[in-house]
């Protein structure tokens, strides 16, 4: 368990590009009806980038002796029309409430099985008037809350795994991937056609329908590794998707056609996976060794004004950095118990792995800015970006959007 305060700064990170082409050039093709963009490292606004970013928050420091502020492994963020902050504290099964100033006032759920009980929640979003929606992964349920956190009632997800979940502007769902991707209910059998990446619920979860495409490895366990991806939803309904292990961005419509697919230089293969997973089941007890894979992206998220913001790993992780994160999940009569436990030097909060791209809406690189922490995760809410830290200093880091 992390204990974290609250810390306000002014310092402003201006974008900019990385490398030293002089010129920018992108090459673009269309296969099949799908424009495919293939960018170079230098974004199209070279060394004149038209925004910057300003720190204002950093949620995570490890001395402060306020349990409302000790997060364990939080999981994602929200925010309301007043500024008023939600944070989805997975590790503790609940939701905290913080104001525009970062200051505690409330908390929502707690552990169990009950009604607005959780147990290991794996996103949180808000929908037009304000009710809060959590997938509830052990208890197979999406748990609604009122604007006022109560428990408001549960969506079952009739013995399907939870996964993230974004609220629609018509109050449907769209549903993402789960935290427990490779061990949830209802998986495919070996050899099987991977799955459409994502689902659209009804009011009560029924499905009404799927889309996305994923790419086919040949293999049960690269399938579920290499296909896992973030996705985020912009304003006019659009989907935008970033594979992890894939150098892949794509466009939805709103009604789920792919209208493109762009790429970018990478200083490193993603094509080749280092090594095969493998899974093993003893009774009620599963474990999984994961395949190795090479990561492109953590994160995406789209700005008020339509650009896309992706957090890409320009490097791959060192084995001193390495956090590893354990899963055991038993299940039984009395239903299943999932227990998280991390390994790794949890103290080392800063690196040079990642910078965050920025794209325009059809998938033009524009500019490139380094970042000087992890990030596991990215959240936008107008001019607000909030970038996660899950597993090491457990917090969130608020950032301001500055036009130029």
């Amino acid at each position: 368990m992390r204990r974290i305060h609250i810390r306000y700064g002014a310092v402003v990170l201006s974008l900019f590009i990385l490398g030293s082409i002089p010129a920018y050039s992108q090459k673009m093709e269309t296969v099949d009806g799908v424009k495919l963009i293939h960018n170079e490292k230098q974004g199209r606004w070279g060394t004149n980038p038209k925004l910057s970013l300003e720190f204002v928050r950093n949620i995570g420091e490890v001395d402060s002796m306020d349990e409302n502020v000790l997060f364990h492994m939080p999981a994602d963020i929200t925010c309301d029309e007043q500024g008023n902050i939600y944070v989805l504290d997975a590790g503790n099964q609940r939701i905290q409430k913080f104001n525009p100033q970062g200051e505690y006032l409330a908390t929502i759920g707690r552990r169990g099985e009950g009604p607005g009980e959780l147990q290991f929640p794996l996103s949180l979003d808000r929908d037009d008037r304000g009710y809060l929606y959590v997938p509830d992964s052990s208890n197979q349920r999406i748990q609604i809350y009122t604007p006022e956190g109560a428990p408001h009632k549960g969506i079952s997800l009739h013995q399907s795994s939870a996964g993230i979940i974004r609220v629609l502007s018509d109050g449907s769902l769209l549903q993402g991937p789960g935290g427990l991707i490779m061990m949830g209910p209802g998986g495919r059998a070996q050899g099987e056609t991977p799955p459409p990446l994502l689902k659209v619920r009804g009011p009560e979860g029924e499905v009404i329908k799927e889309f996305g495409e994923s790419k086919d490895f040949k293999d049960f366990m690269l399938n579920r590794m290499g296909n896992q991806y973030q996705f985020t939803v912009a304003e006019d309904g659009s989907v935008y998707v970033a594979f992890t292990y894939q150098n892949r961005i794509d466009k939805y419509s709103p009604q789920g056609k792919l209208m493109w697919s762009a790429d970018r230089e990478l200083n490193y293969d993603v094509k080749t996976p280092r090594s095969k997973g493998k899974m093993t089941r003893s009774g009620g007890n599963v474990r999984i060794q994961a395949p190795q894979m090479n990561q492109a992206s953590s994160g995406i998220a789209v700005d008020g004004e339509g650009r896309i913001w992706v957090v890409n790993l320009v490097r791959q992780i060192k084995e001193e950095e390495q956090v590893r994160m354990g899963i055991s999940m038993t299940q039984g009569a009395g239903g299943s118990n999932t227990s998280i436990s991390v390994q790794g030097n949890t103290d080392l909060t800063t690196t040079d792995m990642y910078r965050l791209e920025v794209y325009d809406g059809e998938g033009v690189l524009l500019t490139a800015v380094p970042i000087t922490h992890f990030a596991d995760a990215i959240r936008i809410y107008d001019d607000k970006i909030f970038i996660l830290d899950r597993m090491r200093g457990a917090q969130f880091y608020q950032y301001r959007i500055l036009a130029k």
